[in-house]
């Protein structure tokens, strides 16, 4: 069945993101602890805002293949510990210069920015050591640590980011923009799913698959989302600048295809997306409520 609001599956955002958090404020170091500064800078750009989709993909992917609940935790934290560390540094003012971020103000406006340089740095390498501690236990734990390298490095979300800054002000066509997307927010998406996926023993390589499909079809639908939202949204529903891709001169779907045709994207994504699960029963219901949560969210 296809759906075009979250309303029409059982899925409980509210779940995933209060277990993510609660994970998160495990692993993160103590504000107290020293250094003092940097671990409450830390703590500041992970806690207290986010929708969680990237711990919630790994979540409802491990449901969806029937993986051990206890091993979920740790790749979710990693996935938004490396979120949360690229927001750091993609607000800075070597990148957009963004002065919010999650409706409070970016890190380097709390914490300046060296220690905003640092504090993305330190939450990179925790995710890292999160996941290897974490993933022990897991029956491919050494894949899903070099999964979560690729997706966030130079063929990944870092390569997506230094594309984006390379096409400021620069037409590009529409296959360079899916490119770059694919690589700046996709790949960690896809990467969550993965993570979830390889935490399961019995995932067959059919399923990795099918499963790498869906995460392709929303990751890209999230961008074309953050878009739309760019344009139609204010800046307090989003937590961010408003139109800051538009003050920024990037080249946007909705710049290249037009609102109304980004809307409809979107939602070829969705289908697309839903279809990919078409051999997975039930239990992968999360999944496709997550993506209608994306194609709709209004932030």
């Amino acid at each position: 069945m296809q759906a075009d609001t979250v309303a029409d599956y059982a899925i409980d955002l509210g779940g995933y993101r209060g277990r993510a958090n609660r994970a998160l404020e495990a692993c993160l170091p103590a504000a107290g602890r020293e250094p003092a500064g940097l671990h409450e800078a830390m703590r500041y750009a992970v806690l207290d805002g986010g929708k969680r989709v990237r711990a919630t993909l790994v979540y409802a992917t491990g449901e969806a293949v029937g993986a051990e609940p206890a091993l979920l935790d740790a790749p979710a934290c990693a996935v938004e510990l490396i979120h949360a560390y690229s927001l750091v540094h993609d607000d800075l003012p070597a990148m957009d210069n963004d002065d919010l971020r999650r409706g409070k103000p970016t890190c380097h406006r709390a914490f300046g920015e060296a220690t905003a340089l640092l504090a993305g740095d330190a939450l990179q390498t925790l995710a890292f050591e999160v996941l290897a501690e974490g993933a022990g236990g897991a029956p491919r734990g050494m894949e899903m640590v070099s999964t979560l390298a690729r997706a966030s490095g130079s063929l990944g979300m870092a390569g997506g980011q230094a594309i984006d800054l390379a096409a400021v002000g620069r037409a590009l066509s529409l296959d360079a923009l899916e490119d770059m997307h694919r690589r700046k927010t996709g790949a960690l998406i896809r990467a969550s799913v993965r993570l979830g996926a390889l935490c399961a023993s019995g995932v067959s390589a059919a399923q990795l698959e099918q499963l790498d499909g869906y995460a392709a079809c929303i990751g890209l639908a999230f961008q074309v989302r953050d878009d739309i939202l760019d344009v139609e949204a204010d800046t307090e529903t989003l937590g961010k600048t408003q139109g800051a891709d538009i003050a920024l001169d990037k080249p946007t779907y909705p710049s290249l295809l037009g609102l109304d045709a980004a809307k409809k994207k979107a939602r070829e994504l969705h289908e697309r997306a839903i279809a990919e699960l078409a051999d997975f029963d039930a239990r992968a219901d999360a999944l496709r409520g997550l993506s209608a949560f994306i194609v709709n969210r209004p932030s």
